[in-house]
């Protein structure tokens, strides 16, 4: 029996990164890219490398730095390793038997590298989706939980992240989640509610060929927020806040209302990590955006950007030439619909 998953890439629509602070956040699969995981059984347990994304084989040494240079060093194998050992010690200590046998795990990816798209998580939700397949324990485990296998298994690798990312990848759609501290400290995770995608009007993706390290944004932030800073704490709350009021926006189809909150989410995001920690290259790809009158945001920590253009096709063209002219790529977004079960659906903690 071979196994096959997909998990797509994803969108922070809107409250982000309040996920990671007791927070609101929205956010979209992107069908425009994903990461696939094979699973097939085997005599002994195989985590195959790729044959581009874990090279270890080059042709000179400069091929290698310049490799090194430009996809970093790591691929996808040691997040093959760390779900399996987090999928397994979950089943351990909640007495899920799992039957013998073992395979081997492959994948491949097309999501663009150091986006804040979430390729990472794509590729571990996949694979976590093949384990609860290969050994028939999907019924066992709560929809709610997986989000926070996926998570720690990056948390084995020192990867810093929310769990904003893998519930939309867990779920598919379009998806409010509400991480406040009252639900995670009696739930263990948030309430997730899906939303349907067609409520979301034509947006776009802009990203950069060599996009700035999503990862080192939130640390001097993170510091500030633990010591109390009042800045720091308002700003969050009214990030999360936009979440909220995007939900009712889009409810509502009120989409001159949803370019405020675009625009805003992005400055409150400014003013807190400030220029030296959003980059350059990343804040130019919101101002192209804005020149033409777009709304724009940040997808995820950096790396590149969501854009709603509120005029249609005349200010969408007016896009185009912007980002052709500043050396970005442009895509129109299309949005995955939501993968959940009709029993995954109904066993849903709501509101």
């Amino acid at each position: 029996m071979v196994v096959e998953h997909k998990s797509y890439a994803r969108v922070g629509f809107l409250g982000n990164p309040s996920d990671v602070y007791f927070g609101r956040a929205m956010s979209f699969s992107l069908a425009n890219f994903w990461a696939s995981v094979q699973l097939r059984p085997s005599d002994q347990l195989l985590i195959q490398p790729h044959p581009t994304h874990d090279l270890v084989s080059f042709q000179s040494i400069h091929h290698l730095v310049h490799r090194l240079d430009t996809e970093g060093y790591y691929g996808g194998v040691r997040l093959l390793m760390a779900i399996c050992k987090v999928f397994y010690k979950h089943c351990q200590e909640k007495n899920i038997e799992l039957n013998k046998g073992n395979f081997t795990l492959s994948y491949d990816t097309n999501i663009p590298r150091q986006t804040g798209l979430s390729g990472s998580s794509a590729i571990v939700c996949a694979a976590l989706n093949c384990l609860l397949d290969f050994y028939n324990v999907r019924h066992l485990i709560k929809v709610e939980i997986r989000p926070n296998l996926i998570l720690n298994a990056e948390k084995e690798l020192g990867i810093v992240a929310g769990l904003q990312d893998r519930v939309v990848q867990v779920y598919g759609g379009l998806v409010y989640m509400d991480f406040s501290r009252e639900n995670m400290d009696k739930l263990g995770h948030g309430i997730y509610m899906p939303m349907d995608v067609n409520l979301l009007p034509p947006l776009f993706l802009i990203y950069a060929e060599n996009p700035s390290d999503s990862g080192k944004v939130h640390s001097t932030v993170r510091q500030r927020w633990l010591d109390g800073d009042e800045f720091i704490i308002s700003s969050m709350n009214e990030v999360a806040g936009l979440a909220e009021k995007g939900k009712t926006v889009l409810l509502e189809k009120n989409y001159k209302e949803l370019v405020n909150i675009m625009n805003r989410n992005f400055d409150l995001r400014r003013q807190m990590f400030g220029d030296k920690a959003l980059g350059a290259l990343n804040i130019k790809m919101v101002e192209v955006a804005r020149s033409i009158g777009a709304a724009a945001k940040f997808t995820g920590s950096g790396g590149a950007v969501v854009a709603f253009c509120p005029e249609g096709p005349t200010q969408v063209s007016l896009l185009e030439s912007a980002c052709k002219e500043a050396g970005f790529t442009l895509q129109k977004i299309s949005v995955v619909p939501s993968f959940l079960s009709e029993e995954e659906s109904k066993s849903l903690i709501t509101y």
